[in-house]
């Protein structure tokens, strides 16, 4: 117990080292706040009650306030991850160092991720800000049914309305922001196809009909096309995957407003040794989703449907699939560097309903940023290297400078 007791605290404290209130410049640093094009030159960030409180010229730091060199590098907001598997206090470590301030839980095992939620609220552990789901709402359960003892009534199965709206409910009981639910099959299990329908539209609409009365939105993982047509017809809000999806489909995802997550760097690792997945069928089968998920990303952008970035990942020791991989590999699909980058920020934020409180570089929103050392706009591989990370205006990662000081 005491052995475990130490790893515990290593762990919380490597990660609240700095929650103490105190104002904040952040100095010579330029800024891309995800609004413009064009990027501020030479300007101080001052941040103060975890927001941020003014951006203006180069100039003398004021008393009272803090003051951090930025040495002339590039400032963004925070990344958002909507799509990700966080369960623990290391896993979240990793995701926030990797500059995800805010993430949005694709399901955990035991609501691990309302915990995370509230540690972060109550200032117990620095971001990110998790975006709960809860339980998935999936036709079997498995483990997860130890969850909550409520759950054992759903032992043998969640497909009838009774047991749809039961575990919508328990979740919403629970406090979830948001449903995970399904119209296909995962990609990430050797004998599953991704693109069999699961649940149709009308259990689907039953998903959505219980998690509207709580005003709770409802995300929906779906590969394959007729599943994911059930599930925009249903009313969900954003579609997970989408790898196979016709353009009828993203065609009435763009006029009903549902968001596209991709996960595009999951499909990438299928094909790659190592990271989540390292499985000779589902190599295999990598080689045929890659081609169909670029189509569906190129027609999507093509179209105007909103994409949104997301890393489908639990951040483990072996991960290899990172926000700012989705964002270069975005690029190299043919997105312009601005729009991949406001897929990670702003349009993220829009996704997830808090885009009055971050996504963007403006006064009044919170202090969720990230630095980069050349400008991303120009070479968006250093997308990739974060060297500096704030979430709520507390520092979570400073790499810089390089030489002792």
């Amino acid at each position: 117990m005491i052995k475990l007791n130490k790893i515990l605290f290593h762990s919380f404290f490597l990660f609240s080292f700095s929650l103490a209130q105190e104002k904040i410049v952040l100095f010579n640093v330029n800024v891309i706040d995800g609004l413009n094009s064009s990027i501020q030159k030479d300007k101080m960030i001052f941040i103060s009650n975890r927001k941020i409180e003014s951006i203006k010229n180069s100039g003398s730091i004021p008393k009272g306030y803090k003051g951090i060199d930025l040495y002339g590098m590039y400032i963004l907001p925070g990344f958002i991850d909507a799509h990700t598997h966080i369960s623990s206090l290391n896993a979240a470590k990793r995701a926030l160092e990797s500059g995800v301030t805010t993430a949005r839980s694709a399901s955990t095992s035991s609501f691990q991720d309302v915990s995370l939620r509230e540690m972060v609220k109550a200032r117990k552990l620095i971001g990110p800000d998790m975006i709960a789901t809860g339980v998935f709402v999936t036709p079997n359960l498995g483990e997860t049914i130890l969850a909550d003892v409520r759950l054992a009534n759903l032992a043998n199965g969640v497909n009838k309305e009774s047991e749809l709206r039961k575990l919508v409910q328990i979740n919403a009981d629970r406090g979830v922001d948001f449903i995970k639910t399904r119209g296909t099959e995962r990609a990430g299990l050797p004998y599953t196809d991704p693109r069999k329908q699961t649940y149709t539209k009308k259990q689907l609409s039953i998903i959505v009909n219980e998690a509207t009365k709580f005003n709770i939105p409802v995300m929906a993982h779906a590969h394959g096309d007729e599943g994911g047509f059930a599930a925009v017809k249903a009313g969900v809000r954003s579609i997970e995957h989408g790898t196979y999806l016709s353009k009828n489909t993203l065609s009435l995802m763009k006029d009903k407003g549902t968001y596209l997550v991709p996960t595009f760097t999951t499909v990438v690792d299928l094909t790659e040794p190592g990271g989540d997945y390292d499985n000779p069928i589902l190599f295999i089968r990598g080689q045929h989703m890659l081609p169909a998920l670029e189509a569906t990303i190129k027609i999507a952008y093509k179209m105007g449907v909103k994409i949104v970035t997301g890393a489908d990942t639990g951040y483990g020791p072996n991960s290899t699939t990172r926000i700012g991989m989705e964002i270069t590999n975005f690029v190299d699909l043919g997105m312009k560097p601005l729009d991949a980058i406001r897929s990670a920020t702003i349009i993220g934020a829009e996704l997830l309903m808090i885009a009055d409180k971050t996504g963007t570089i403006e006064v009044g929103k919170e202090a969720d940023l990230i630095v980069v050392t050349k400008n991303p706009l120009k070479h968006i591989r250093t997308i990739q290297d974060v060297v500096f990370v704030m979430s709520n205006g507390d520092v979570a990662l400073k790499r810089i400078p390089f030489t002792k000081e």
